[in-house]
């Protein structure tokens, strides 16, 4: 299973998405200081909120195979602005909580993630588990795996590990 790092303002469900993800009771803790329990990685709201402790969110995705976004359908403002994935140099995904909530705006919310660089959204509700199956079969997937040569061919066109080649192109004879 990918190892994912969850990232978001506080209150955004990240902890409660840990919960379900394991299948647990939801029951509230605050998040005090970053969490790395087996394929997961929470971090305190906190960190995405203050310039000052934003640059523990950088320090964490090094640790991670998979970048979360995480946001309540309910946000009232974005805190990630556009093209974050310019330099996080894993995949990005971003993942819209509280889908229930009356005050939901998803088609807002995926527009802040999708704009953000986030290459798929996953729309979960943590007290019904609705969206948790796809999010775990995310997860499941597994990663590209590429030779040193690979990975330099596709670094010299400008693409990570798991974008696709573009269409035409192919790995030269003997890589």
């Amino acid at each position: 299973m990918k190892k994912l790092f969850l990232m978001g303002r506080s209150e955004a469900g990240k902890t409660s998405l840990t919960q379900a993800l394991k299948g647990e009771e939801l029951h509230y803790v605050k998040t005090q200081y970053t969490n790395t329990q087996d394929d997961l990685i929470d971090s305190p709201g906190e960190y995405a909120e203050s310039k000052n402790f934003s640059v523990g969110l950088a320090c964490f995705s090094f640790e991670a195979d998979v970048i979360a976004i995480v946001q309540a359908a309910d946000e009232p403002f974005n805190l990630f602005g556009a093209s974050l994935h310019s330099f996080i140099l894993r995949p990005l995904i971003g993942i819209i909580t509280k889908t229930d909530s009356p005050y939901a705006n998803i088609p807002m919310v995926r527009q802040w993630l999708s704009d953000a660089g986030c290459e798929r959204i996953f729309l979960i509700n943590n007290v019904t588990r609705e969206g948790i199956h796809e999010l775990l079969a995310y997860l499941q997937e597994d990663l590209p795996k590429l030779t040193m040569e690979q990975a330099k061919f596709r670094q010299s066109l400008g693409l990570s590990e798991w974008e696709p080649l573009p269409d035409g192109i192919r790995y030269p004879d003997g890589i």
